[in-house]
């Protein structure tokens, strides 16, 4: 059951990152809010017995951090 919660987690955080990754002012600060929730996310995936959704939001945070990371964070 976690591990559903933590898929479904994963995937608006998904969306959000990826909408984040369009250069048009103040739209990629939704990197800022997908990355905490993938986070949330990726907590629920640990304590789940299957590591799909796990894995899902270590994507996502890898997507919207190298997208901060390489930006610097601000745009």
């Amino acid at each position: 059951m976690l591990n559903l919660v933590s898929i479904l987690i994963g995937l608006c955080a998904l969306l959000l990152a990826l909408v984040g990754i369009i250069p048009f002012p103040l739209v990629p600060m939704l990197n800022w809010i997908a990355f905490p929730i993938a986070l949330v996310g990726a907590a629920l995936g640990v304590m789940s017995r299957h590591s799909s959704g796990r894995n899902l939001n270590i994507l996502v945070m890898v997507i919207s951090g190298l997208r901060l990371f390489l930006t610097g964070g601000l745009i």
